[in-house]
C-alpha cells in the first residue's frame, strides 16, 4: 500500500506594491519627465529656457501623476494612465519643437537636455504600455 501524502499548495501573499511588467518602467520614466521639465527645454546664443515657462508644466504634472499611477494594484488603470502620459511626454516636445522650428528656422537653437529627456522618456512609457499590455 502506498502511502504517499501531499500537503496542500503554499500560497503567499502578493507583494504591495507590485512592480510587474511595465510598472517599474513607468515608474522611472515618469521620474525622468518630472526632472526634465524644470531642465532647460531650448538652448539659444541668448541663454537657455526651461520647460516650465511652456509645455513643461503639463509635463511636470503627468510626470507626479505617472508616479502615482505606477504604484497603482489595477493593471489596466495602470496602462490607461501610461496611454495618456505617454501621449503627453510626446506630443508637447513634439509640438515644442515644430513650433521652434515654425518660428526660427533650424539656425540659433538647440533642443536642451530637459526637452530630449522628457521625449525619451515618453517613448520609454510608450514601450512599457505595450508591456503592460501583453500582462492581462
Amino acid at each position: 500500500m502506498d502511502t504517499t501524502t501531499s500537503s496542500p499548495p503554499v500560497r503567499t501573499a502578493p507583494r504591495w506594491p507590485y512592480a510587474g511588467h511595465g510598472q517599474q518602467t513607468l515608474l522611472w520614466a515618469s521620474a525622468l519627465i518630472t526632472v526634465g521639465a524644470f531642465l532647460p527645454w531650448l538652448m539659444t546664443g541668448f541663454g537657455t529656457f526651461g520647460g516650465m515657462r511652456g509645455a513643461g508644466t503639463w509635463t511636470v504634472f503627468a510626470g507626479v501623476i505617472g508616479l502615482g499611477a505606477s504604484l497603482m494594484r489595477s493593471r489596466r488603470l495602470v496602462l490607461l494612465h501610461a496611454i495618456g502620459i505617454s501621449t503627453i511626454a510626446i506630443g508637447l516636445p513634439v509640438w515644442q519643437l515644430v513650433h521652434t522650428v515654425r518660428l526660427v528656422g533650424f539656425q540659433g537653437w538647440f533642443p536642451g537636455m530637459g526637452l530630449i529627456m522628457t521625449l525619451g522618456a515618453g517613448a520609454v512609457i510608450a514601450n512599457a504600455t505595450r508591456e503592460l499590455r501583453g500582462d492581462r
